[in-house]
C-alpha cells in the first residue's frame, strides 16, 4: 500500500474533476455529512493553490465546455 501514498490527478480530465466536485456537493446536500463538503473544499483549495486561481475561477474553468 505504500505505492499510493501520493495521489496524482494528472490522468483526470476536466470533466472527471467537475464530476468529483459536484458528486461531493450532492452527497453532502443529501446526507448532511460535512465530511463530503470538507473533502470537496480541500480538493478545490489545493487545486486553486496549484493553479494560482480563486475558487470561482477554477470551478468556472471546470464548467466551461463540459
Amino acid at each position: 500500500m505504500e505505492l499510493i501514498d501520493h495521489v496524482s490527478i494528472n490522468a483526470l480530465s476536466k470533466r472527471d474533476l467537475l464530476l468529483i466536485v459536484k458528486a461531493l456537493e450532492y452527497t453532502n446536500e443529501n446526507t448532511g455529512l460535512n465530511d463530503f463538503i470538507d473533502l470537496r473544499n480541500s480538493i478545490i483549495k489545493e487545486l486553486c493553490f496549484l493553479t494560482n486561481t480563486t475558487e470561482d475561477q477554477f470551478v468556472e474553468y471546470l464548467e466551461t465546455n463540459n
